[in-house]
């Protein structure tokens, strides 16, 4: 769960849905649980982010996101693509940023393919609530 004493340094939002980002972002603020958020409309940009700060070691720790809500359903690389992509980054990002996927998919499909990728801690349907990030356990 989001420990209510707790306040994360970093989360990262990629969806493609402005406005989906503009609901989880306004969510994560009245929660009070980050500090920074970071907001992608595109899963190539947000990994492209993630691939540039790895290069920069002296930020890269301060820097990267500790929780990645992702959505699956996005032109160019979907969700699954870019767990592909996160699985190829370093072994200090990959440790430090958990997966959260944030869907309005309902395909059960999609929810078995998302347990085979050990980054993926959750599995929630968007939008964020202050429920469901009560009982977000990571």
């Amino acid at each position: 769960m989001f420990d209510k004493q707790k306040r994360y340094h970093s989360v990262m939002l990629i969806d493609d849905n402005e406005i989906d980002n503009l609901i989880n972002q306004k969510m994560i603020e009245a929660a009070n649980i980050a500090t920074y958020i970071y907001t992608h409309t595109g899963a190539k940009s947000a990994i492209e982010f993630l691939k540039n700060i790895e290069k920069i070691d002296d930020i890269a720790d301060q820097v990267l996101p500790e929780v990645i809500f992702l959505d699956i359903d996005m032109p160019l690389m979907d969700g699954f693509q870019f767990l592909d992509e996160f699985e190829k980054l370093g072994e200090n990002t990959r440790k430090k940023c958990k997966i959260v996927m944030l869907t309005s998919s309902i395909n059960p499909q999609d929810m078995n393919k998302s347990k085979k990728y050990s980054y993926v801690k959750l599995y929630i349907n968007k939008p964020l609530s202050q429920e469901s990030l009560e009982n977000i356990k990571l």
